[in-house]
């Protein structure tokens, strides 16, 4: 008989109450390390003082009126995003799917509305993830994601991996855009070189293409700047982002420049929930909260600690772990074992991780996690990786 929930998810056998911090706890009161934050979504960690106070002030005045009306804490937000990024404009999103629905569409707009509707091919790289819906599914293109939902929505390229030639040669009249992560998170934590970053705004420029990047899960202060791009000294035309943007409630938001916006226009896109009163509150506490003084540079010190850490851990225990990567408090290991393993000893060790592509586990901690926190974390992954040791020793005697 099917579950009540549809069984889409390969659920771990644990369940929580209750969270402080970067702390979890279960009905029986056992408390987790949560590394993960809710796959990099609790930005400030679980129950942050600062957005159950917006929430709940928000939620005694009003929840949802729709997009008929102005809604202020939307526009509040907007002019947050517009003043501390590259862009003109936004529209507000429930999740990061929706973003990347309306950052494919803004792309086909913008060259439609410009007179050249056949350009509507997005080059995109292997081992990307742009959410499950029909549009980033066929924008990521792996065979985990795709099968069995063809037929795909047509006008997808996908090229290697951080491949500039492969773009170049990929480029066609038909060719509207490039799309990527400029670190991936699905995909293992790749990052996207300074230079190859460069070179795509330069390719972009040269072809007369709008630069789309995802920065759904690399974003909102990740890596130590407000967006990951900002490390390369460019800017895209068009940006995803969601995950932290809401601390842990359902946001996102597709900004962009006046120019790649100028083909939506009234009644070209819409949503009913998205941007409203509530979700909206809690959006504009964290952006308020990342872009106080010292946070960031806090989240670079912390990376740090972190990595430096790891790297420790991975030394000391090479039959386990094979390398770390990654940028600022979005990190993984490179593992030997399989990393379920890692995984699911972390559950003993009680700290979670998340098992990602090419064989890593990421850590994506809340960007406001404490010093002692992160050693107590990486006290509990080499436990976990002790335990996995023991159990080979075992398995050769």
């Amino acid at each position: 008989m099917i579950s009540p929930v549809l069984p889409t998810y390969a659920r771990a056998p644990l369940s929580f109450v209750k969270g402080q911090g970067p702390w979890l706890e279960t009905a029986d009161g056992t408390r987790y390390l949560d590394m993960g934050a809710g796959i990099g979504v609790c930005a400030l960690g679980h129950a942050h003082p600062t957005l159950v106070a917006a929430l709940e002030t928000q939620g005694r005045r009003l929840w949802h009126t729709s997009n008929l009306y102005d809604v202020p804490n939307q526009q509040a937000l907007a002019e947050k995003l517009v003043e501390s990024t590259f862009a003109d404009t936004v529209f507000m999103t429930n999740s990061g799917t929706e973003a990347i629905e309306c950052a494919v569409k803004m792309v086909r707009k913008y060259f439609s509305a410009n007179g050249q509707p056949d350009k509507v091919e997005i080059i995109t790289f292997e081992g990307a993830f742009h959410g499950r819906s029909s549009a980033g599914i066929a924008a990521s293109g792996g065979a985990k994601m795709v099968d069995g939902f063809g037929p795909l929505l047509p006008g997808f390229v996908h090229v290697p991996f951080a491949d500039i030639d492969a773009v170049k040669a990929a480029i066609t009249d038909k060719t509207a855009a490039i799309m990527l992560e400029p670190i991936q998170g699905e995909g293992g934590i790749r990052s996207v070189s300074t230079q190859i970053m460069r070179a795509l705004r330069e390719i972009c420029d040269e072809h007369g293409l709008l630069l789309v990047l995802d920065e759904i899960q690399c974003g909102m202060g990740r890596t130590g700047k407000l967006f990951a791009h900002e490390w390369a000294g460019i800017t895209p035309d068009i940006m995803t982002i969601a995950k932290g943007i809401g601390g842990g409630f359902p946001l996102g938001a597709c900004v962009a420049t006046e120019r790649a916006a100028s083909g939506m226009v009234a009644g070209s896109h819409g949503s009913t929930y998205g941007g409203n009163p509530l979700a909206c509150a809690v959006g504009c506490a964290m952006m308020t909260e990342i872009l106080s003084d010292g946070f960031l540079e806090n989240v670079s010190r912390l990376s740090g600690h972190l990595r430096q850490g790891l790297e420790g851990v991975v030394a000391a225990h090479p039959d386990v772990f094979d390398s770390v990567r990654g940028e600022g408090l979005m990190l993984a290991i490179k593992c030997k074992l399989p990393n379920m393993d890692i995984v699911n000893a972390g559950y003993d060790a009680k700290v979670l991780v998340i098992p990602a592509a090419d064989n890593v586990v990421r850590l994506l901690p809340p960007l406001n996690i404490g010093s002692k926190d992160i050693d107590d974390a990486l006290w509990r992954i080499e436990e976990a990786a002790i335990a996995l040791e023991r159990q080979i020793e075992a398995v050769s005697v």
